[in-house]
């Protein structure tokens, strides 16, 4: 169990902000946490890693790593932390990376198995690629089997093949190492296949609690309109199907007939879309 509850003024452009946060998160669950820019998430994360000084308290499995009195430096406090930028060492191969961290060859060799980079391990990481770098800043970030792991948009400079395999190796060690995670995220399709729980914060205050679809789906509104969007998942529901689409920043549910349901593939392109109120979709 971790236990949140600190407060940090934020120096914005055009304002300040009090990033207000008290919440509890339960052992080896997947927290998304997502909100405008400069609504608080990242210094949230680096407040979880030690990286920045808040006020407060933060309690993980009964250890104390912020109070009035004492904040445990980020070494002591068993995170891992992935970053958009990669923060690898490029002098080094991408075995060297992970034994930099911690003298384990059997689990990096164990890591690199899993994220499909054995082949890779005597390469310098200054010739990979962007998704081959993460994969690496992955690695690494577990090489410690961290009680914490702190995503931050770890994807978001990827292309959308190289994000959905890497989000489908991200839970995958999730789900091995049952780490509690917590990624920062603006990509509504990731956070659903992902999260467990989903936070929205806005100007340093959390104003959604719950899990994706009741946070992100939309169902209300009765305009036309026709958009694009992925299919992320068909679930049949007593004697009807339901499909969830991701539309921009927004989750979407439509009805669909059993022939309909046969014919789409999760994570293909589909069009939604409504007349006289009533969405269908194709493909």
């Amino acid at each position: 169990m971790i236990k949140i509850q600190i407060h940090k003024n934020l120096h914005g452009i055009n304002k300040d902000t009090d990033l207000d946060v008290n919440i509890e998160i339960k052992s080896g669950e997947f927290l998304a946490i997502s909100g405008k820019s400069g609504s608080g998430k990242t210094t949230l994360l680096r407040i979880l890693a030690g990286l920045e000084k808040a006020k407060g308290k933060i309690e993980v499995n009964g250890e104390i790593w912020l109070d009035e009195k004492n904040s445990l430096i980020p070494q002591k406090r068993g995170i891992g932390f992935v970053f958009q930028d990669y923060a690898l060492f490029e002098n080094m191969s991408v075995l060297q990376n992970l034994l930099f961290v911690k003298k384990d060859i059997n689990l990096a060799s164990h890591l690199l198995q899993i994220t499909e980079l054995s082949a890779l391990k005597n390469r310098s990481t200054k010739t990979l690629s962007g998704g081959q770098k993460q994969r690496v800043s992955l690695c690494r970030a577990m090489m410690n089997r961290p009680k914490l792991l702190l995503l931050d948009e770890p994807l978001s400079a990827l292309d959308s093949e190289m994000r959905a395999k890497l989000q489908t190796e991200i839970l995958s060690l999730h789900k091995e190492f049952k780490t509690t995670t917590i990624m920062v995220s603006h990509d509504p399709s990731e956070i659903y296949k992902l999260s467990s729980r989903v936070l929205i914060l806005d100007n340093g205050k959390i104003i959604k609690d719950g899990t994706a679809k009741k946070v992100l789906l939309k169902t209300s509104g009765s305009q036309k309109f026709s958009f694009s969007g992925e299919l992320l998942e068909i679930k049949k529901v007593d004697v009807i199907f339901i499909a969830i689409v991701s539309i921009g920043q927004q989750l979407v549910e439509v009805v669909i007939n059993e022939s309909e349901a046969k014919c789409l593939k999760i994570g293909q392109t589909v069009n939604l879309s409504t007349k006289a109120f009533s969405p269908s979709i194709s493909y």
